[in-house]
Formats: structure tokens, sequence, C-alpha cells
């Protein structure tokens, strides 16, 4: 390892430091039911989602949209685990208290609840991945509506409570646990991108046919792609499900799958640094910065108009269309940040200021 590769690796470390300490200071400082812890909970957990699905769409090619079915698996796995044994029977009460009798630790269930999500990719990819681009996330949409009906079966309410809502089970309350969770999955699909593995979805996205000429097993690669977001997206349901402290099946609908497909293409299809980044943004603009447009406003005795419930989602949907034509790959693209992007962003910036100069000093000029 050079020292350039240990350097980078050194303030890596002290950055994650920097932020947790962040955190928790203010945690410590700010009041408990201020805007900000929510909104950071939901970002990081938003996050995760988006970089597990960006690992399919945006690295492999592969258009899925049952990212709410897997999210749903991983949520209901870890309610169902987690609730403690004395709890069961108010719970459960339709269903005299349940089929299960012992719950598990949260980590251990956190993971089965990946596991779990990861299994039914399995299952599912034989038959949905031979298909190709709207194909394959039509048949992924089915699988994730005919999942979220499965567990609203009455035959199933021993175990999934039916239609009924899930709760009473462990739940994270400080801002600290999402963060640590979702750092350590977004650092494994890191390394996992800049392996080998990686460099075969990447292929298998520019060119199928290039990639299986060099000798890379198609079906197994996208099987792997698949069962991975997969497992991710579970674990990010489990998340949500702590974060909501509820779960009820009619929370994961089609609606969140694309909430988050419209994460991934603003920040870059193709760019886990801009997931993260249009994730936190995303959910501090559509639940906090523009909260105060939901809200009349009067001055004196007159009312300023449109601003009254629901007017926060049409100036955020305005947002999104003047990100979108002016960002067509996003805000990152397929580009990563780093200190090196942030140099090359600040020099273009740079030049252009230059250049704007020295068109206003000639155009000067040629006035006088």
């Amino acid at each position: 390892m050079d020292k350039k590769t240990q350097k980078r690796i050194i303030i890596d470390i002290l950055l994650v430091i920097a932020l947790f300490a962040g955190l928790y200071v203010m945690e410590k400082t700010l009041p408990r039911n201020s805007m900000v812890f929510p909104v950071l909970k939901k970002g990081a957990i938003y996050a995760l989602l988006a970089v597990s699905m960006n690992l399919l769409n945006g690295f492999t090619g592969l258009f899925s949209l049952g990212q709410a079915g897997f999210m749903l698996l991983g949520a209901y796995t870890y309610a169902i685990l987690t609730i403690p044994v004395q709890s069961r029977a108010s719970v459960y009460q339709y269903y005299d208290g349940g089929a299960l009798t012992f719950a598990l630790p949260p980590w251990l269930a956190l993971i089965l609840a990946g596991v779990v999500a990861a299994l039914f990719a399995s299952l599912i990819g034989f038959a949905v991945l031979r298909l190709k681009s709207d194909y394959l996330a039509i048949a992924t949409l089915g699988f994730a509506e005919i999942i979220r009906a499965f567990v609203q079966w009455e035959a199933m309410g021993p175990i999934t409570n039916g239609s009924n809502v899930l709760r009473k089970f462990p739940y994270f309350r400080s801002v600290l646990v999402p963060f640590a969770v979702v750092g350590i999955c977004i650092f494994v699909i890191v390394l996992l991108l800049n392996s080998s593995y990686g460099r075969a979805f990447k292929a298998i996205r520019d060119d199928e046919v290039a990639a299986e000429a060099m000798g890379i097993n198609l079906f197994k690669h996208k099987q792997m792609a698949f069962v991975i977001s997969s497992f991710f997206a579970g674990v990010g349901g489990a998340l949500f499900a702590m974060f909501n402290t509820t779960v009820i099946a009619s929370t994961f609908k089609s609606s969140l799958t694309y909430e988050i497909l419209l994460i991934v293409v603003l920040g870059g299809i193709g760019s886990v640094s801009g997931s993260v980044m249009a994730s936190f943004l995303y959910v501090a603009a559509s639940e906090w910065w523009l909260r105060f447009l939901d809200e009349p406003l009067f001055i004196g005795a007159f009312q300023v108009p449109l601003l009254k419930s629901g007017f926060r989602k049409v100036v955020f949907s305005v947002i999104i269309m003047v990100v979108v034509l002016f960002y067509r790959e996003g805000m990152m693209g397929k580009n990563e940040l780093s200190w090196e992007f942030i140099k090359d962003r600040l020099g273009k910036l740079k030049n252009k200021l230059k250049n704007i100069g020295k068109k206003k000093v000639k155009a000067e000029a040629e006035n006088e």
C-alpha cells in the first residue's frame, strides 16, 4: 500500500470519527423533539435503500422495481422475530397470540431480515432475470405486489398478523444506530463494487455481449447482484420498521419504490456517494425545509394565496423537475465524491468565472 492510499484511508477514518462525534454532540445538546433527528434517521435509511437499488439498476444495468417487496420482507421478518413473548397476546389479539413463542435479539433479527429477502430474491431470480428492461421491471413490480397481498392473507395471520399492525418490537432511539448499521452496509457494497465482481457488474451494464465474450457468466452475476441488492433492501426495510415503530403492509406500496428510484436518479445512476447525498437532501427538503409552505400566512387581514396544506408537495415537485432538467445524469453522474473530484469541480468553476470576467472586460472595451 503506497503512502497516498494510506493517507486517504487515515483521512476517511478521521472523517467517520468526526461524523459520529458530531452526531453524539447533537444528541446531547439539541432537544429530543428536534426535526433534525427524524430527518437524519430517515435519510440514513433511505441512503442504504438507494445504494442497494443503485447496485442493481446503476452498476449492473438491471431495471428492477421490486424494492418495496424486499423492504416488506425485511420489515416483517424483523418485527415478527423480535416482538417480546409477553407482548404477543396483545399484538396478535385476533390470532390467539400468534404462532411464535420466542423472540430473537434485534441484531440477529436484523441480519435474518436481509437473509429472508435474499432467499426470496434467489428464488424469483431464476424466473425473472432472463427478462430485460421493461419486462424485468414489470415482473419485479408484480412480485412486490404479490408479497404485499400474501402477508395480508388471513391464513398467514398467526405469523404476519394479517392486515393488522405489528408493534411493540424493539426500535432505535439514538441516531447513531442507523448511521452505524447503514455505514457498515454501504462500506461492504463499496468493497464489492471495487472487487472483480463489481467490475463484472459494470461490464454487464455497459455491454452484455462483450462481457459474455470476456468469459463473464451473465446469469450468475445478475443473480448475485439481485440477491445482494435484495439482502441490503431487507436490512433497510428492518431499519425502516424500527424508524416507524410499527409495521403494516399498506406502507410498502409501489410508490415507495418510485421514491427510492427518484433518489437514485437525482443522485446519479452509478454513483454511491450521489445516492447518499440525494437521500439526505430529498428527506430534508420534502419533510423539513419546505414544511412552512403548508401553513397559511397572513399579512394583516390578507391571506397569502396558495400557502396551505399540500402546497409543499407542489413546490417540491417543481424543484425536482428543475434539478432533472439541469442535471440530466444526476448530481454526481457516475462520479464519486473525493478530494480529486472536488478540486476538479472547483477548477472548472474558477475557469468559468475567469471566462465570464474576460467576456465582461471585452464587452466594456468594445463599448468604449
